[in-house]
């Protein structure tokens, strides 16, 4: 990728985006509506940490292009019934081809899931996530994809804390992947329309609490 498209790139409605969707429809609805925007909802939030999880060694728009698959296989990402899956549900959900089909990643989900209920009884998932950030966005103002970093201090003490109680798939540069895409950081590089956007979203939610 060279500088100019390391850059936000124009669109043909007018508007600047990050570069890294290029030109898909369905990665530009996801950069446009989803990515960013600050997730608040803790089942969403363990969906999202799952996907991430299983997008390991994938792209995410493999993953993206599987997620009604996803949602459908694992029962719209239910924790509490996650949670109980048995050999017999595992053994199932590796002959769906519409997932990927990685053991481990399918057994990470259900450690993971095991995990949540005990956050999400003591103090809320998306509390205990948020807390991480005081209660609000990291806003950058990067220019270009190269300023934006694969992992951060940050992530790696969240991956840490998130490993001991007992999550899987979890390293530090699939949580901050994970941080981007829920609003807890705004990497939308600074020309992108959505980085104002999702920053206005941001102050909306921090007025209403």
């Amino acid at each position: 990728m060279n500088e100019v498209l390391r850059r936000a790139i124009p669109h043909d409605d007018g508007r600047l985006r990050c570069p890294w969707p290029g030109q898909d429809p369905a990665y530009l609805a996801y950069h446009d509506s989803e990515w960013g925007a600050p997730e608040r909802d803790s089942r969403a939030l363990y969906e999202k940490l799952v996907l991430d999880g299983f997008q390991a060694g994938l792209s995410w728009i493999a993953i993206l292009r599987k997620r009604d698959n996803f949602r459908a296989a694992f029962e719209n990402f239910d924790p509490l019934k996650i949670a109980a899956y048995d050999e017999q549900k595992i053994a199932a959900l590796m002959q769906d081809a519409g997932i990927v089909r990685n053991r481990a990643k399918i057994t990470g989900a259900v450690a993971s899931a095991r995990a949540y209920l005990e956050i999400e009884a003591d103090r809320g998932f998306s509390s205990y996530l948020w807390d991480f950030v005081d209660g609000r966005p990291i806003v950058n103002a990067f220019a270009t994809m190269a300023e934006v970093p694969a992992a951060t201090p940050l992530s790696e003490k969240i991956s840490r804390d998130l490993k001991r109680r007992g999550f899987k798939f979890c390293g530090p540069t699939i949580i901050y992947a994970f941080m981007q895409a829920v609003g807890m950081v705004n990497d939308h590089l600074v020309d992108c329309w959505r980085h104002a956007d999702c920053a206005a979203a941001a102050r909306q939610q921090e007025g209403r609490a």
